[in-house]
This record gives structure tokens, C-alpha cells and sequence, in this order.
């Protein structure tokens, strides 16, 4: 199996192939141009400000306070997040054990979807990249298991304190005050948990995405020694529940961090891990294009929200329709006008796994992206012209500036060893992320 090419130990997890402590070499022109550019936008501590932890460093990834994170609990998550078995709530039977977090979150694709959609129950194949997933035939298109909305990536999640591109999952921080739109009955009930973000988003995503954890999976999945181990303090009549199944892949998904991109080494000290090229572009994000005014912080992303005037979900493979608060998007959730059309500043790494761009995925190139906010010219007719943001202007940067800012977006921020993340294989012995009969021939499972 391909995706068995993943360390096996938890040790082997945060273990990488890069030292660890600052390589001092000399600056070229270039590297004093980014020095400067960071200083000016983000202060004499901005290099630290974006610099991601590395090794077994459990303690400098951000966490939440009510779900610290244990080597014990990160491996369980790793194994849960994988884990097809967990397919349980299947709408047909053929569904049944087939799909995982994993099918739209898989190293392959950034932990994205490999797709403009990502499919769960119902999808058929994998691929390469997880490119190939299709719509089972045998189902109708409200059968699907998918998403109105292009599938946030789960890496650096740690970086964000709410999640999805509305912001609706997390009980604290900024959505402190929306508890009126934590609606009974929907996913967004979730927050009456309490948990932040990436902990929200876990628990609730095991019951939208039909799956179940209980008694009898733990059993049947050969799970029991991870839970008891991970949950040691937590009694059995809670602890195989979806609440501490969905902590441990919270707490797997805090140490998704990209941090063996060149962008991140050269901060570490290695000054010849990106090129000439890359190192102008990054310049440039920092500096004349304005970027980091939103994009900054280890994942480069920001807990903010904007209209930029996007398309929303639509092109050919897309299923289903777009629903009217999602189109909304922030405003969907929480009900304000103001909030309308506005979508969360995404984290910015290892975007070309996977290339389709924008919260509707319809830009298929990291440089389309860049034009498109070069040109500052809205796509979107519904979004009205008062609701985009006033960050949104034409940045006059010239081809060749454009193609630099490319370089460090497309490979500057690159992470190209994300398999590291992966568990050897799974307690239930099932083929992962997919384990439909077609993903099993293509993943080398068969």
C-alpha cells in the first residue's frame, strides 16, 4: 500500500530530516531584502512570529487548554483519522467502512480534497493524488456524502482558533456571543461543547460525515488499548464516545504542521533553502503586495474574514447545489449582514498539492489567484460592491514580480514530506484513506 509508506513509530512522527538548531550563513542581497520586509510589516520578532515548532516539541504547538496534547492522544487521532472503519452510518450498505476523514483531508492532496469536491460515502477510486475519486453510480446525489463548499485543509489547523471558511466551529474566542446560532439539531451544536475549534470541528464532523464511535467499534476495530491508553483518566462509560474520539484527532490534526518548507527552514537559518526567486517573491509578499496584512503568523493565515468577491462552488464534477448560507458565508453563520459574503483568510502551505483555489475552488492555479487579486476585479455578481473588503485593490504588480510571488506561494511554501504524518496502517487492517473496491486496487492495498 502506498500510503504505508508512513514512519511507525509516534517517536518517527515529529522526526525530521532537517536539523533543528539555526544554520548561520552568510545573507545574500536577497536574504537582507526579506529580513527587512518582515521587520517592517511584522516587528524585530517577526521571524519568530512565523516560525513553526519542530521536533517533539508538544508544548509550543497552540492547543486548547481543555485537550492537551499527549503522545498517547496524537496517535490514537493519527489512527482515527485514517480509519474507514469508523464508516458505520453509511446511507447504503455498499458505503459501509469505505470512506474516513482522510477521503477529502489526505496527505497526498496537502490534506485537502484531491478534488474541486471532495467526496466521503459514495465516492469510488483514488487515484494518485486522490484526484480520481468519483461518484459511485450507485448513488443518487443526495445520497453523497460532500460538501457545498471547497474542503479547507486540515494542516496548521493548530494556527486557527475556528474552523471552516464561515468560522462556525469553535465555542470561544471570536465566536463567543453567536451562541444563538449554535442551532439545535445542526453540526454548529457542537460548540455547546465548549472546545475550541479544531476540537469542534472533530467532534461534529464524525456524526456529518456518518460515522459513529462506540463499544462496539473499539471492540470490533481492535481500538479498546488506544482509547484506554489515550483516556486513561476519563471513565469507559464516557470514553469511547465521539466527544474523546473527536479530542484525539483534534489533537492528531495540531501536529499537521508544514514545517519542512524551504520558506520555514530558511527562518530557521538555512539560508539556501529557497532559491533567488522565491526569496524576491517572499519580499514581495511581505513587502509592496501587501499580503502579510492578512496572511501572517506561522500558517500564514489570519482569524479574520473577507469578501474578495469569489465564485462560490460550481464547475463540472461539482454535485449538489449551493445553499444560501453558505453563500453568505460568515454572515450565514452568525446572522449579521455586515459579516455577508466575508470568508476566513486560509492558511497559505503546500497550496499545489491540490490546485483549486478560492472557498468555491474555482481558480486552478496559485498564479490565476494572484492576477485575480492583482487585478482586483470582483467575480462575483451576488456580492455586493460595499461588502468587499478595502484590502481588496489592484496591487500594480508588474509579470514578472507576479511570477516571483508565484515561486514562493507554489514552492517556497512547499512541504514535500507530509507522508511523515501517516500511520503505518490501522488497527482494523482496512485499506486508508479510501476503502471502496477500486481505492483499494489503486492504493496497492489488493
Amino acid at each position: 500500500m502506498r500510503f504505508i509508506l508512513g514512519v511507525g513509530l509516534l517517536s518517527l512522527l515529529f522526526t525530521f530530516s532537517a536539523c533543528t538548531t539555526d544554520i548561520i550563513e552568510e545573507r545574500t542581497p536577497w536574504d537582507i531584502a526579506l529580513d527587512e520586509a518582515i521587520e517592517n510589516t511584522l516587528g524585530v520578532d517577526g521571524k519568530t512570529h512565523l516560525t513553526m515548532p519542530t521536533g517533539i516539541r508538544l508544548a509550543e504547538i497552540p492547543q486548547d487548554p481543555r485537550n492537551p496534547l499527549t503522545e498517547e492522544k496524537i496517535a490514537l487521532g493519527r489512527e482515527l483519522f485514517h480509519e474507514p472503519g469508523l464508516g458505520t452510518e453509511a446511507k447504503k450498505g455498499e458505503g459501509m467502512f469505505t470512506y474516513s476523514c482522510a477521503s477529502c483531508h489526505h496527505s497526498a492532496a496537502g490534506f485537502q480534497a484531491g478534488m474541486q469536491q471532495g467526496i466521503g460515502e459514495g465516492g469510488l477510486g483514488f487515484g494518485l493524488h486522490g484526484e480520481a475519486r468519483s461518484k459511485n453510480p450507485h448513488y443518487e446525489i443526495s445520497e453523497l456524502d460532500i460538501q457545498p463548499i471547497r474542503t479547507p485543509s486540515a494542516m496548521n489547523g493548530a494556527y486557527q482558533k475556528v474552523q471552516l471558511w464561515n468560522g462556525q466551529f469553535g465555542a470561544t474566542g471570536m465566536n463567543e456571543g453567536t451562541e444563538s446560532s449554535w442551532t439545535e439539531g445542526t453540526p454548529k451544536e457542537a460548540n455547546h461543547f465548549g472546545y475550541e475549534g479544531l476540537e469542534i470541528q472533530a467532534i461534529a464532523g464524525l456524526n456529518v460525515h456518518r460515522m459513529k464511535v462506540s463499544k462496539e467499534f473499539v471492540d470490533g476495530m481492535h481500538y479498546k488499548k488506544y482509547f484506554d491508553i489515550a483516556f486513561a483518566d476519563i471513565s469507559e462509560e464516557e470514553r469511547y464516545t465521539r466527544e474523546y474520539a473527536g479530542l484525539a484527532i483534534a489533537a492528531y490534526e495540531r501536529t499537521i504542521l508544514s514545517n519542512e518548507a524551504p520558506f520555514q527552514r530558511w527562518l530557521r537559518g538555512d539560508r539556501d533553502a529557497m532559491t533567488v526567486t522565491q526569496k524576491r517573491g517572499a519580499a514581495l509578499f511581505f513587502g509592496k503586495a501587501g499580503c502579510a496584512s492578512c496572511h501572517n503568523g506561522p500558517a500564514l493565515n489570519e482569524m479574520a474574514f473577507y469578501a474578495l468577491g469569489m465564485p462560490d462552488l460550481n464547475g463540472p464534477g461539482v454535485y449538489g447545489g449551493v445553499d444560501a448560507a453558505t453563500e453568505k458565508g460568515r454572515g450565514g453563520f452568525t446572522g449579521n449582514p455586515e459579516d455577508n459574503f466575508k470568508f476566513k483568510v486560509p492558511q497559505l502551505y503546500n497550496l499545489k498539492d491540490s490546485p483549486f483555489y478560492g472557498h468555491g475552488g474555482t481558480f486552478s492555479s496559485i498564479r490565476e489567484v494572484i492576477e485575480y487579486k492583482n487585478e482586483a476585479v470582483p467575480a462575483n455578481s451576488a456580492v455586493p460592491t460595499g461588502q468587499l473588503a478595502e484590502e481588496f485593490v489592484p496591487l500594480k504588480l508588474s509579470a514578472d514580480e507576479i511570477n516571483a510571488l508565484t515561486a514562493f506561494l507554489q514552492n517556497g511554501l512547499y512541504d514535500p514530506s507530509l507522508d511523515r504524518y501517516l500511520p503505518p496502517s490501522l488497527p482494523s487492517g482496512l485499506c486508508f484513506p479510501n476503502n471502496d473496491a477500486r481505492s483499494r486496487v489503486e492504493l496497492g492495498c489488493e
